[in-house]
């Protein structure tokens, strides 16, 4: 399906396909205004390289990254739900957060990875994709057992079903998302993007599970076929938040190729550690220039001690008590077959508002 751009959207989209601002352009595919990935192939003249690549002779993968892109999305909304910042995806502004070395890019740039590695392994996995498949095995170790205990059983184990091959993932994850600059350039903004898109794609690669199923006589369990599967994307949201949380923050080296930890006896960060180098505004009022929309009529918790609580969100501006009615679904019923019938009922909410 292609979507009809006004001049005003070709001119936002445009502006995004410069490669350092990729993630920009992807995280636009994830909002309402968009085209379709075969559109932005089409249009997307500025991308080269590896990019340029995929998009001429692999736009199936493309697509899968597209996708990758909208789960970033909607998995970054969910994160910072509480936040003063909720990860809008409101091009004029999210631009301006994107120019920024903070926190939120950090973020941003790992959970969009990692959203990249995750969409096209599971499209390998479900076979959506002619490139790819399940997990090859023939070369791979033995499963270990769950326990201790289940390796003295007598239980004979190996590999089978099929295996999320998040290597694939994982490559085409980085061939898309690391579109450096000009060769032979570096800085600062650069190296700290390459890190945290790393961090995102290692956040699906490192936390893979093994599942088995048990074979034999009689309910008996005489063969365990094992394989790996990724992470529920909420868990590799949940851990990037951790990193966010407990992110570091650096400043170029002087060779201009290394990063540098910020401050006494800190340990430099790993390569799952989220990075930054400017600290974050405050995002309490509107600001085109920060990227910030405010929390200025944003839904609190009058209750609530925490993040979601209306001191905080509201930057103790203070909050209004309002009053909403809204119809909903309810007392549904099941009739025979195959039909749900509802009523309509007309329900009361006291919501808390930031002045």
């Amino acid at each position: 399906m292609t979507v009809r751009l006004s001049r005003i959207q070709l001119a936002i989209f445009f502006i995004l396909l410069c490669p350092v601002n990729i993630i920009g352009l992807w995280w636009a595919v994830g909002s309402p205004l968009v085209m379709d990935p075969n559109s932005i192939c089409r249009k997307a003249k500025r991308l080269a390289g590896k990019q340029a690549e995929l998009c001429q002779t692999q736009p199936e993968i493309v697509s899968e990254v597209a996708k990758g892109a909208r789960l970033g999305v909607r998995e970054c909304q969910y994160q910072f739900r509480y936040r003063r910042w909720n990860c809008t995806s409101h091009n004029k502004y999210f631009g301006k957060v994107l120019q920024q070395d903070i926190r939120e890019t950090a973020f941003v740039y790992a959970i969009t990875a990692a959203g990249v590695t995750h969409a096209v392994t599971q499209a390998c996995s479900m076979g959506d994709l002619l490139q790819c498949g399940c997990e090859a095995t023939r070369n791979k170790a033995p499963p270990r057992p769950p326990s201790p205990s289940a390796s003295g059983d007598g239980v004979k184990w190996e590999w089978g079903g099929c295996g999320d091959d998040v290597e694939f993932g994982y490559e085409k994850s980085k061939q898309f998302m690391d579109a450096k600059r000009r060769r032979g350039r570096s800085d600062i903004r650069t190296l700290i993007n390459l890190h945290n898109n790393e961090a995102g794609r290692l956040a699906v690669k490192l936390y893979m599970r093994t599942e088995c199923k048990c074979h034999g006589l009689s309910g008996s369990c005489t063969l365990r076929t094992c394989w790996k599967k990724m992470p529920h994307f909420r868990e590799v949201g949940d851990r990037l938040l951790d990193r966010f949380n407990g992110a570091s923050k650096v400043m170029g080296g002087n060779d201009g190729k290394t990063l540098i930890p910020v401050g006494q006896n800190i340990k430099p960060p790993d390569k799952q550690d989220l990075i930054y180098s400017d600290e974050s505004p405050d995002f309490c009022l509107a600001n085109r220039k920060t990227g910030s929309l405010g929390t200025r009529g944003r839904m609190c918790n009058s209750t609530a001690m925490d993040i979601s609580g209306c001191d905080l969100l509201c930057c103790e501006r203070g909050y209004r008590e309002e009053t909403v009615v809204f119809e909903e679904n309810c007392l549904c019923r099941f009739h025979w077959c195959c039909v749900v019938q509802c009523k309509k009922c007309l329900v009361r909410k006291e919501l808390s508002l930031c002045h």
